[in-house]
């Protein structure tokens, strides 16, 4: 299996930059056995030769990573994580995430799978919603206690046997060891429900809801009414958990979702306007470089020589 991986990855180290990542040409498909699986669990030191930057992405599977040693920097949206040892981040399936400095070493594991193993024989979505890192408004990080690290690793190694020693990954198993992890990771998460504040409630929905919306709505009123709440009293609370104002959310928002298209398809320009709700062209590029200092355009020439 590695062998053939290894193979893989030498066709994809050939190719240029934005195409790597087109299709199945994305370096993660690499790894997955076959597109039923969509599983993959690993050490990181074996996975040295795609390191790379990335633009702003995104995958349809969950990614997690578990650092031992070292420290491993990543933005999930606007959010830059920094991840040290005994420390997991997780990128939920859709979340557009970039990756900008490859010079931090680090070691542990990295584990990529889709939603739909997680329902699986044995789960359910309203299982799922226990756990807070799994969804776009959650907070991905999570710090274990130190008495937690070796039934994690343990876990993990499991999964990464269950992945490098068969010929076909069997989900049941992976399944079960995944809801267990999550529930190790849980005991360490930082928010619960009973902890968390009205407003925090507020904007964590507002998240989700631009994440489900960002296509097509950008008024701050839709995502109030929606809410059952006023704008004023949306703007508030999303200004006073985060910062920043609800407006500026769904801008940011607009723009990580045109810069994925711009780098992970080849859509035109016009096209990826009407993909982010902006009919008129002239507009979205005024939009963009308002943003970024540069076109469209001009930004996936840049992607494409990097």
């Amino acid at each position: 299996m590695k062998t053939k991986t290894i193979e893989k990855i030498k066709t994809y180290e050939a190719k240029g930059f934005r195409e790597k990542f087109l299709g199945e040409d994305n370096p993660m498909h690499l790894l997955f056995k076959s597109n039923s699986d969509h599983f993959f669990c690993l050490k990181t030191e074996e996975m040295t030769r795609l390191q790379y930057p990335v633009p702003p992405s995104k995958h349809s599977c969950h990614t997690l990573i578990f650092v031992s040693s070292g420290a491993h920097v990543m933005k999930c949206g606007y959010e830059e994580y920094q991840t040290t040892a005994n420390e997991i981040v997780m990128v939920p399936a859709g979340q557009v995430f970039s990756i900008e400095n490859i010079q931090s070493v680090h070691t542990g594991f990295i584990c990529q799978f889709h939603p739909d193993i997680l329902i699986g024989k044995y789960g359910n979505r309203e299982m799922l919603n226990d756990f807070d890192f799994l969804k776009i408004s959650g907070n991905p990080k999570v710090t274990l206690d130190l008495g937690d690290v070796q039934s994690v690793v343990r876990i993990l190694q499991r999964l990464e046997k269950e992945y490098s020693e068969t010929s076909t990954a069997n989900l049941n198993i992976v399944q079960s060891y995944l809801i267990a992890l999550f529930y190790e990771m849980n005991k360490n998460s930082v928010k619960t429900s009973k902890s968390i504040s009205a407003s925090e409630v507020i904007t964590n929905k507002f998240k989700e809801l631009i994440h489900q919306h960002i296509k097509t709505q950008h008024q701050v009123n839709y995502y109030a009414s929606l809410l059952n709440v006023t704008p004023n009293h949306l703007n508030k609370c999303v200004k006073n958990v985060t910062g920043k104002s609800a407006v500026k959310w769904i801008d940011e928002n607009i723009l990580l979702e045109a810069k994925y298209l711009l780098f992970q398809t080849t859509l035109s320009v016009s096209e990826i306007a009407i993909q982010v709700g902006h009919e008129d062209q002239s507009y979205f590029s005024r939009f963009f470089k308002k943003h970024t200092g540069i076109s469209p355009i001009q930004y996936r020439k840049l992607i494409d020589k990097s």
